[in-house]
């Protein structure tokens, strides 16, 4: 999977790839029928309490989902929901692009014996419902999603979710953490998982406040190279990386255009140019099948004379860290942040 592939984002009529288009077509691999509901990695000292009543829900299309009971058996069609879902304590028996997902995203391990049935906008139907899952959990772009009309036609219940909303980012993602934790009774352990981001956040905003930066104002982005020339996709106002380092008392010095749904921009090395002193930060997340974009910009007039390239405030954060994900990624976005700015 290649960084330029991780968003699909109509902005200002220029193509931002799509985070729905990371994935695999590998073929499935073969899962222990009796894996649900089984403790995902640091949920061996959960204590919380599963609820058992009958479950009526909204889902972010509008739609009412209604269980007898909570869901057990649930297959997950996306990244962040997976990542959730095993927060919650909670392995899912079948999943989209398992190997992407346990390539990019640290900060929830997917147990081994996880079908995958492929990717989120093309899963392996046969297989997916093979697993007999007693929900399915989806993450769709738009209404008219054709997606869940296909999952529907097996009579087996849908939950679609809305990834991001560059409204308010942070209680977007919280929110979808809770929509899980209702469908499958475990709205106890989502609100162990919400208070210990928050404390993660407010212990990090304490600790940064007594550092005498050289400025507050920073732009988060990543990019690609793609024929020889790099496009840059700054993380604006919105997203949710940016939010984070607002709520860190930090500065987003972009300014430019920014799509709804996850506050992502697009650029070229020109337009770095507008956003001063900034300190610049960059995903260290390593593409083996890919060409560093910050390699191709070595030795660029334009780039090296950048305030920040110049004066050795560009910094990669930790690699492994994925920036469209649920509260654990999101505590890692943090200590991200710490770690680049107490150098």
């Amino acid at each position: 999977m290649k960084k330029k592939s991780l968003a699909l984002i109509a902005l200002g009529g220029v193509l931002v790839m799509a985070l729905a288009g990371c994935g695999t077509t590998q073929a499935p691999t073969a899962v222990d029928p009796d894996a649900s509901g089984s403790t995902s990695a640091g949920c061996g000292d959960d204590t919380t309490a599963t609820s058992t009543g009958a479950v009526s829900v909204t889902d972010d299309l509008g739609r009412t989902v209604e269980l007898d009971k909570p869901a057990e058996r649930i297959a997950v069609l996306e990244w962040q929901q997976i990542e959730d879902a095993l927060s919650l304590c909670i392995t899912p028996v079948a999943v989209a692009d398992a190997e992407g997902y346990s390539t990019w995203v640290t900060a929830e391990e997917l147990p081994k014996g996880v079908t995958d049935v492929g990717t989120r906008q093309e899963p392996n139907l046969e297989t997916l419902f093979g697993t007999e899952p007693d929900l399915v959990i989806v993450e769709v772009s738009a209404a008219d999603d054709p997606i869940v009309s296909q999952l529907e036609a097996y009579d087996v219940p849908v939950l679609a979710t809305v990834g991001a909303d560059a409204a308010d980012p942070i209680a977007k993602m919280l929110g979808t953490l809770d929509l899980i934790a209702q469908v499958t009774g475990r709205e106890e352990r989502a609100a162990v998982v919400a208070d210990e981001f928050q404390e993660h956040l407010d212990a990090a905003s304490a600790e940064l406040a007594d550092l005498d930066l050289p400025t507050k104002e920073f732009v988060f982005f990543d990019g690609w190279v793609d024929g020889g020339n790099v496009a840059l996709r700054p993380f604006g106002q919105g997203s949710l990386v940016g939010e984070i380092g607002e709520k860190l008392g930090l500065e987003n010095a972009w300014t430019g255009e920014v799509d709804p749904t996850y506050g992502l921009g697009q650029t070229d090395l020109e337009g770095m140019t507008t956003v001063g002193d900034a300190s610049l930060f960059y995903t260290g997340t390593e593409d083996p099948e890919s060409e560093s974009f910050i390699d191709a910009l070595q030795g660029n007039p334009a780039w090296t004379s950048l305030p920040a390239v110049a004066d050795d405030r560009l910094t990669a954060f930790p690699a492994g860290i994925w920036t469209f994900g649920g509260p654990r990624s999101t505590q890692q976005i943090i200590d991200g942040y710490v770690e680049v700015l107490s150098k």
